[in-house]
């Protein structure tokens, strides 16, 4: 996400970071290079002009603090730059009604650009971050497939979805909704619109009129515009259109994981004040982030976001989870069995490489290493040789002889020397995971394991087992 961005303009602070001064020279060429990192990510120029006057204004302005070197206060004032370039503050739905009227979010944009499943996703999110029930509300008669797609999304959820008809008209699906929702205690109407490949007048009337009969039977809090981040400055024309006929609450910024530039992300909000809610960071129905300007700034300034994956790792980790994986390390009955269920974890945590990608200066790191092996793939080759394995052998691996091992290399599609280094890696691991419990410490699990509440160290182990061959091994956490 943003890699290309994230890379330029870390080039283009790696010159003053070793500076032992700030000069208006060297600022200078710093100012230079950030703009045309900007610019090339397809950030609107005049939000690029703006940024770029209030970094000179307070680098040369400021004054060197206390144990913090020129190099550092350069970076710390980009940094604060691109937070209030991108909004400042995160902003929560609105998703207050009068007692016994549904609250209405209406999701809006150009075809293609991920509403119907946005729609779904966020349904999700709602249910489970707000406890309150959503109902699906499929509205786009035009594409024959977006109905049956809601239907089908919301099935897999189980969330409810008004069984709308192909040849009913937007606005007698929103009536005939409406009395739905109050049957089946809905709390939150979710209204998928159609788009259109631009934005025309009949598209906007359509929408216009559908606004109008919500605001009559329910309560609109919400207008949201889905918008394609790979659109780059096309999207804020895009936000720009739409907002000035609904009044748009706020945005969604789907395709955000293959959106190298980032250019959109760092226009939209301060070309049109609208601000950016969501971020849709790939196809499954969990894969919509909340929208922090700092931690975005942060991650582009591989700076990490390490409280975005603690709030992921404690959606996944229970405290008696977390308890039972600390009592196992600690008494020396952590398996290979355990630790395949920490690989899924980690899958579900967006794999080890995006686990690392949130973790300070990980991100440079990680592309240093771009000849190696990827973790990912470490990952996949370390699952396949678990799963080859059987129950009794993936419970207590010492039963692992000769002939066990070739069973599992060919099963797995590895060498037997990979899975002999997988093993001995696996019990330095084990080992590992013993010194820190008893220094007082679990790893990452130390920093994630205890569930909502703190609570113990454990849920992932102190190292990553590596499978073998040449630049692979262990990833320590």
């Amino acid at each position: 996400m943003f890699d290309s961005l994230s890379e330029k303009l870390l080039g283009s602070l790696k010159k003053l970071r070793g500076q032992s001064k700030i000069t208006e020279e060297n600022v200078q060429d710093a100012i230079r290079e950030i703009r045309m990192s900007l610019l090339e990510a397809d950030v609107n120029f005049k939000v690029v002009k703006k940024f770029i006057d209030s970094v000179r204004a307070k680098a040369l302005g400021a004054e060197v603090l206390n144990g913090v070197s020129p190099g550092q206060q350069f970076v710390k004032i980009v940094h604060e730059e691109l937070i209030a370039v991108l909004g400042g503050d995160a902003v929560e739905l609105d998703l207050k009604a009068s007692e016994g009227r549904p609250a209405v979010v209406m999701m809006v944009g150009l075809q293609g650009a991920g509403k119907t499943t946005t729609s779904a996703k966020l349904a999700l999110f709602i249910r489970q971050k707000y406890k309150k029930k959503p109902g699906l509300i499929p509205a786009d008669v035009y594409r024959p497939a977006a109905i049956d797609q809601l239907k089908t999304l919301g099935t897999q959820l189980g969330i409810p979805v008004f069984p709308s008809e192909i040849n009913d008209k937007p606005e007698q699906i929103l009536e005939k909704a409406y009395a739905w929702a109050r049957e089946n205690m809905v709390e939150v109407m979710i209204l998928d619109t159609a788009g259109r490949s631009q934005i025309d007048d009949q598209l906007m009337d359509e929408l216009g009129r559908l606004q109008a009969l919500a605001r009559k039977t329910s309560e609109v809090r919400e207008i949201l515009l889905v918008a394609d981040a790979m659109l780059g400055q096309q999207s804020v024309s895009v936000a720009e259109g739409f907002h000035a006929k609904l009044g748009l609450t706020g945005l969604v910024l789907t395709k955000v994981d293959g959106d190298a530039r980032g250019g959109a992300a760092l226009s939209i909000r301060e070309s049109t004040g609208i601000p950016v809610k969501f971020l849709g960071v790939g196809e499954k129905t969990d894969a919509l982030e909340v929208f922090h300007p700092d931690r975005l700034a942060s991650r582009i300034l591989d700076m990490g976001d390490v409280l975005s994956l603690v709030e992921k790792a404690q959606e996944l980790v229970d405290e008696k989870t977390a308890m039972a994986s600390a009592k196992k390390i600690a008494t020396k009955q952590f398996t290979v069995e355990d630790f395949l269920a920490q690989l899924q974890m980690m899958k579900k945590m967006g794999g080890l490489e995006g686990i690392l990608g949130m973790l300070p200066g990980m991100g440079q790191a990680m592309k240093q290493l771009k000849d190696q092996a990827k973790p990912d793939d470490e990952m996949k080759r370390i699952e396949a040789i678990i799963r080859s394995m059987t129950k009794a052998e993936r419970h207590d691996h010492r039963i692992l002889n000769g002939s066990r091992r070739a069973r599992i290399a060919k099963g797995s599609g590895t060498q037997v020397s990979e899975v002999n280094k997988f093993i001995k890696s696996f019990e330095q691991s084990q080992k590992a995971m013993q010194q820190m419990m008893k220094m007082g410490m679990g790893g990452m699990g130390g920093m994630f394991g205890g569930g909502k509440k703190g609570g113990p160290p454990g849920g992932f182990p102190g190292g990553f087992p590596g499978g073998g061959g040449a630049g692979r091994g262990r990833f320590p956490f």
